[in-house]
């Protein structure tokens, strides 16, 4: 369905939008879309950097030999 419309048919349906919602309104939209990806992008990097440190901390974990622990 979608495969048929082509350069014209883009334009038209870019037109009618722009008439329908004005561009003061299409570019505040377009503004929140930006700040949407910029937060997910943020919230993936964060997830990615939470998800190193606890990689990290498996790593620190307490090598004190079984035997040293006993005398505290």
């Amino acid at each position: 369905m979608l495969n048929n419309i082509g350069l014209p048919g883009l334009l038209l349906i870019a037109v009618v939008v722009l008439v329908l919602f004005g561009r003061g309104k299409i570019s505040s939209l377009m503004g929140e879309v930006g700040k949407g990806i910029t937060a997910f992008k943020k919230g993936v990097s964060d997830g990615t950097k939470e998800l190193e440190d606890d990689a990290n901390a498996e790593a620190a974990r307490d090598v004190t030999p079984a035997a040293d622990k006993d005398k505290v």
